[in-house]
């Protein structure tokens, strides 16, 4: 099994920039990808970005490509979500998923952090 677990949320104005981090942990060899979500309240849970656990492949939802960079440190165990020019819209519970090698389906969510953009 993988664990997952993010931080860095908080609350920031317009314009400003956060990194978001999640640290994956137990049978992280079998890890195919993670990837970063969002959910605001009476939203659908939307995709953000992707990244291949081993050869760091990336992909991007729409809304927030060339905003945010999605990234994972040497050590392989912290995915990082650097969010550029935060917008009011982008206030929402923030959350990594973990895809397993030969898994159609993610099979572990972190808790979430959340992030405001508010004035």
């Amino acid at each position: 099994q993988v664990q997952l677990r993010e931080s860095g949320g908080g609350m920031v104005r317009p314009g400003d920039s956060l990194t978001l981090s999640c640290v994956a942990s137990g049978r992280t060899v079998s890890i195919f990808s993670i990837s970063w979500f969002r959910q605001a309240p009476g939203k659908e849970r939307e995709f953000l970005a992707s990244i291949n656990w081993r050869g760091g492949a990336t992909s991007y939802g729409n809304s927030v490509r060339n905003r945010f960079t999605i990234s994972k440190n040497s050590d392989g165990a912290t995915v990082f979500l650097q969010m550029n020019s935060l917008k009011p819209e982008d206030t929402a519970e923030y959350y990594c998923g973990v895809r397993l090698v030969e898994s159609p389906k993610y099979n572990a969510w972190g808790q979430g952090t959340q992030v405001t953009v508010s004035s």
